[in-house]
């Protein structure tokens, strides 16, 4: 059993982020005299928040993950970051791609560039379409 003290500095968190998981119906860490005490399960439950956090979800979706009743919903909101995910990568590689267009153009202009124009006419940029 760790205290809140301890679980918040094993896994680099403020004491304040455990109990807003708390209040948010993340965790539920027994209390021995009033005080919170974390087991497995608990510390568990903080890495999966801390591994989800990273990849992008909401605290709205982990609480759906954690109350879904089996493996495949569970999968369904997973699924949806995963697709949200792709999207945002997608948008990066575009993005990257104008930049290095840009930093590597030979024209006065690259703005005016026919290679760049084409560039931002590709569906799924900025306004998806042509400026012109």
């Amino acid at each position: 059993m760790l205290t809140i003290g301890e679980l918040a500095g094993r896994c680099g968190l403020a004491t304040h982020v455990l109990r807003h998981w708390e209040d948010e119906g993340l965790l539920a860490p027994e209390r021995v005299a009033g005080r919170r005490q974390y087991d497995d399960a608990q510390v568990a439950r903080v890495v999966m928040i801390q591994r989800a956090k990273a990849a992008g979800l909401s605290l709205a979706q982990i609480r759906r993950m954690f109350d879904a009743p089996n493996g495949s919903e569970r999968r369904a909101v997973l699924g949806e970051q995963d697709a949200l995910l792709d999207a945002q990568i997608r948008r990066a590689q575009e993005s990257k791609q104008l930049l290095e267009h840009a930093l590597n153009c030979e024209a006065p202009d690259f703005t005016e560039c026919p290679h760049f124009q084409r560039l931002i006419a590709l569906p799924g940029t900025a306004c998806g379409g042509s400026m012109r």
